[in-house]
């Protein structure tokens, strides 16, 4: 047992004598085989979680423990001590709130933040004021958020624009990786990575360079992976083709399917009919690409020329035209619907209303001629007649008017050629003709 004498000398120190005390002795280190150390638990902390400076290798023989932040023991950076024979506990300058300091040293942080970064300096204090002094390295990473390729160009030429993309956010102690079609980059002069990997150029870029690209971000803590990147390369379109399944067809009998064949990718397509933009009917369909046109059943106004025109932002082509021809009965009913008999009575009622202005005519004729005549026998027989007419009376009960009488027949047939069984339709006109 030590000395009361000793015990009452120790028990006289005030805690803050203790740490006067404590910063003016000479450090000393124990021997090798007892000596303290720090580990950080876990390693590398995520932002927001608890990290625990864990202190091993503690004796019983020792007073206290004080923390300090960074690397000298200066009294303002003081966190906490703990007096271990009174399990005194205070708090210095440096203390946040977050951190707690345990009977064997070891000092929790609870939510560490970026700022909490760095090394923090272990004061051990043994009972005979004999020191020890040890660091302890806190480190703490951010949970990498989700990064996004930007471009500095959305529709870059080919062969003439060069295209720099960037992986952001820019986040401290991160590392870069790039992806093009779920590969690696490959090895190309016309390819360059910056120092930090942060951005990727694209040298004079092709149709081939369109990707998809993406970027991951990685730190000690965590991966986090871009969505897919595609660049729009505007580039010349080849003219396209158009392949038929027939060219020549029959109305009303045939389907015909148009397919315009083009190697260019990422292009729009659409159709014209006799120049002129395609109207689309309930006859017709679109593929959903619109490469392919179906048109069913074909009708005799679908005859003309075709042709389909390929698009991209820069650029557009057009086939050369395609002429579909429609072959149909003429014999048959027009496309108005009318059927063979009632085009047969609109031919008759024609050929009567001809029928019936002749015969007018002739009836006319007929009876200016009778006219004339009768004035020309009037004036011959008047002076003979004279005498004789005098002893007559006009209204004699004998006199008869003498009418006469024409009749025209004429035939109205169908268009169609009659057989023995169908005869022809046969209509007649009479006309009068009244002599007075």
């Amino acid at each position: 047992m030590k000395p009361p004498s000793a015990h009452a000398r120790r028990g006289c120190i005030p805690w803050n004598g203790l740490l006067l005390a404590v910063s003016l002795v000479t450090f000393w280190n124990l021997p090798t085989t007892v000596q303290l150390t720090i580990e950080s638990v876990p390693f590398n902390a995520a932002e927001g979680t608890d990290v625990l400076l864990l202190v091993h290798n503690v004796t019983g023989d020792l007073l206290g423990y004080s923390w300090y932040r960074g690397e000298r023991v200066e009294n303002n950076q003081l966190i906490a001590t703990f007096r271990i024979d009174v399990s005194t506990n205070v708090t210095g300058p440096a203390h946040s709130g977050r951190e707690t300091i345990y009977p064997n040293g070891s000092l929790l942080f609870q939510t560490v933040t970026q700022d909490d970064t760095g090394y923090y300096t272990l004061l051990a204090t043994r009972n005979d004021l004999q020191t020890e002094r040890l660091a302890g390295q806190l480190r703490v990473y951010p949970v990498l958020p989700k990064p996004v390729i930007t471009s500095n160009n959305s529709n870059p030429k080919e062969l003439e624009d060069t295209v720099v993309l960037t992986c952001g956010p820019e986040t401290p102690n991160t590392s870069h990786v790039w992806w093009i079609n779920n590969q690696s980059l490959p090895n190309s002069t016309r390819l360059e990575l910056s120092e930090d990997n942060r951005t990727l150029t694209l040298f004079h870029v092709t149709r081939n360079d369109t990707g998809p690209y993406m970027c991951e971000t990685r730190n000690p803590v965590s991966v986090s992976r871009s969505d897919p990147f595609t660049l729009n390369v505007i580039y010349p379109v080849a003219q396209p083709s158009i392949e038929a399944s027939n060219t020549t067809v029959t109305e009303h009998e045939n389907t015909v399917v148009l397919t315009c064949r083009t190697n260019d990718t990422g292009i729009s397509i659409c159709w014209f009919f006799n120049g002129q933009r395609l109207l689309l009917t309930e006859r017709m369909k679109l593929s959903p690409d619109n490469s392919t046109l179906t048109i069913n059943p074909v009708r005799r106004e679908d005859a003309g020329d075709y042709q389909c025109e390929v698009s991209n932002p820069g650029n557009s082509r057009k086939s050369d035209p395609l002429r579909l021809d429609v072959k149909f009965d003429s014999t048959q009913g027009s496309s108005s619907g009318l059927s063979g008999g009632a085009i047969a009575g609109i031919v008759i009622a024609v050929l009567a209303g001809i029928a019936l202005t002749k015969a007018l005519v002739y009836f006319l004729y007929l009876r200016k001629t009778a006219g004339a005549s009768d004035q020309r026998d009037l004036m011959e027989h008047k002076s003979s007649d004279h005498n004789q007419s005098e002893g007559h009376s006009d209204n004699s009960p004998n006199k008869i008017d003498e009418v006469a009488y024409s009749a025209l027949n004429f035939n109205a047939q169908e268009s169609k050629k009659p057989t023995s069984a169908s005869p022809s339709a046969t209509e007649t006109v009479y006309s009068e003709v009244k002599n007075k």
